[in-house]
C-alpha cells in the first residue's frame, strides 16, 4: 500500500522532521515538497543526508492550484500562513496541519492523538496540537478526566529547546544570544493559551479560569519539559495509577515514577509523564516531557496521519530516542 504524500514548508524544522519520518515510513511515498526560500532546489541540496530515491525531488513554490495527485498533505507553515491556502486544497486530499491556524476550528479535528484517537480516525482535516500543549496536556489529561485536580488556577511552567522557535531568521535566536541564556517570553498572552484552556475544559467539564502559562527558551536544540502546578488532594500514587490506566495500551506515552528528562524523548514520538503530590498542601505537580519536533510536531503529525489513513498507529514511528 503506497500513499502519495506531500509536505509544505519542508525547509523549516517541523517540515524537515516530517521529511525524516516519512522517508522511512512503510506506507508513505513522498512525491511533493514545497517551500518558499528553498523553491527550485533539490531535496539533496537542502538535506544532504536524504535517501537516494528522494535526492532529486525538486522543492516547488507552494501553490494549492498546482498540487500533483496526492492522498495526504502535511502543512508546516507559520501561524497565520496556512488557513487561506489550505482551504483551496481539494477535499479528497487529507491534511494534517502542523501549524496553528486550525486548532479548534470548525471542520478540523484536534489531533491530540494519545488522548482522543477514536475521534481522529477517519477524519480528513487534522489540526496538530502545539508543542507546549503536547507536553502539558498529555500530563494533565488523566488527572482532569479522573477529577483528581481542579481545572482552574493551573500554573504551567515550560522549558523549550531553541528549535521550538522555528527556523526563521530572527537573530535573537542565534547562538550568541541563546547560548548560556534562559529567556522567558509570551507572558500572559502566549498563542498556545487558548488551545490549552479549551482542552482543559473539554477534559474536565469545568472552567480553566486563572490559567497561567509561562514558556522559557533554554540553550538546547530540542526538547520540552512542562512542570504543572495544580490544586487537588490526590496522592502521588493515585496520580501515577490514574495515568497508567488512562494510557494503558497506548504506544507512545510512558508513565514514570521518577521525574522525566528531555533527553529521554530526543528524536522520538514518545511522551513521558510523572507526578508528585502533597495532599496536605492540596498540591499536585504534573510533569510532561516531549521532543518538540517529535511528539510536539512532526511525530504526532505522522501518528495522526496513520490514524486517518487506517494504518497502524506506530507506522514509521518505532525508532528509539537518540542517546546521549
Amino acid at each position: 500500500m503506497s500513499i502519495r504524500v506531500g509536505i509544505v514548508g519542508i525547509s523549516g524544522f517541523g517540515g524537515g522532521e516530517a521529511l525524516r519520518l516519512i522517508a522511512s515510513h512503510p506506507s508513505f511515498e513522498l512525491v511533493y515538497a514545497a517551500g518558499e526560500s528553498s523553491a527550485g532546489s533539490r531535496l539533496v541540496d537542502r538535506f544532504p543526508g536524504v535517501p537516494a530515491r528522494l535526492a532529486d525531488l525538486v522543492i516547488e513554490k507552494w501553490d494549492p492550484a498546482t498540487l500533483p495527485k496526492l492522498d495526504l498533505l502535511f502543512a508546516s507553515l507559520p501561524t497565520g500562513a496556512s488557513a487561506e491556502a489550505l482551504a483551496r486544497v481539494p477535499r479528497d486530499v487529507k491534511i494534517v496541519d502542523i501549524g496553528g491556524d486550525h486548532r479548534y476550528v470548525d471542520g478540523w479535528a484536534y489531533g491530540l492523538a494519545d488522548i482522543w484517537p477514536a475521534q481522529i480516525e477517519g477524519q480528513t482535516r487534522i489540526a496538530n496540537p502545539g508543542c507546549f500543549p503536547a507536553a502539558t496536556l498529555t500530563a494533565l489529561a488523566p488527572l482532569l478526566a479522573d477529577r483528581l485536580v481542579e481545572p482552574g488556577n493551573i500554573v504551567i511552567d515550560v522549558k523549550s529547546g531553541i528549535s521550538g522557535a522555528g527556523r526563521g531568521g530572527d537573530s535573537k535566536f542565534g547562538y550568541a544570544e541563546s547560548n548560556e541564556n534562559l529567556v522567558p517570553y509570551g507572558l500572559l498572552r502566549h498563542t498556545h493559551m487558548p488551545e490549552i484552556a479549551t482542552t482543559i475544559e473539554r477534559l474536565s467539564g469545568g472552567s480553566a479560569a486563572g490559567l497561567v502559562f509561562t514558556p522559557h527558551l533554554v540553550p538546547m536544540t530540542r526538547g520540552i519539559l512542562a512542570t504543572i502546578y495544580c490544586r487537588g488532594h490526590a496522592t502521588t500514587e493515585q496520580c501515577l495509577d490514574s495515568a497508567r490506566r488512562f494510557y494503558a495500551g497506548r504506544s507512545f506515552v510512558r508513565v514514570t515514577d521518577r521525574p522525566p528528562q528531555t533527553k529521554w524523548a530526543t528524536g522520538s514520538n514518545l511522551a513521558f509523564v510523572s507526578y508528585a503530590a502533597d495532599p496536605e498542601r492540596s498540591l499536585v505537580i504534573a510533569l510532561g516531557v516531549v521532543d518538540n519536533l517529535g511528539k510536539g510536531a512532526a511525530g504526532q503529525a505522522v501518528q495522526n496521519a496513520n490514524l486517518i489513513c487506517g494504518l497502524p498507529e506506530t507506522g514509521g514511528l518505532d525508532g528509539a530516542p537518540v542517546w546521549p
